[in-house]
């Protein structure tokens, strides 16, 4: 099972980006029943929740901090979860990483960074 995260960079504040995650060694249908979340670290932080997504994708949960700026969605036909970052600020800034949990374990990506600055 592999996790690839994918479409960070530098962006200006105000600016937006879509983060993807790949998601391989699941077939359709078992990709199709996990849930999946986006999470982020920063600098001398600890790792934390950004959103997640429902196994359908019919009910999505946000954090305060990104709450009206980003959207998660996924795609199940392509086994893949994005993150559409709008309106980003200086504290976004961060490694994302995609997450999910499929019993007995979970299992992360390595992270894609995305750095907010002008």
């Amino acid at each position: 099972v592999q996790l690839v995260e994918s479409g960070g960079g530098l962006v200006q504040p105000g600016g937006s980006l879509r983060l993807s995650c790949a998601v391989s060694g699941f077939t359709f249908s078992s990709f199709s029943r996990l849930a999946m979340s986006w999470y982020r670290q920063a600098p001398g932080k600890e790792r934390e929740l950004v959103a997640d997504i429902s196994s359908g994708g019919g009910s999505a949960k946000y954090e305060d901090p990104v709450k009206g700026r980003f959207t998660i969605s996924r795609d199940n036909a392509k086994n893949a979860v994005y993150l559409q970052m709008n309106s980003v600020k200086p504290e976004d800034t961060a490694v994302y990483y995609c997450r999910t949990y499929w019993f007995p374990r979970e299992y992360w990506g390595r992270g894609t960074q995305v750095t907010v600055s002008s």
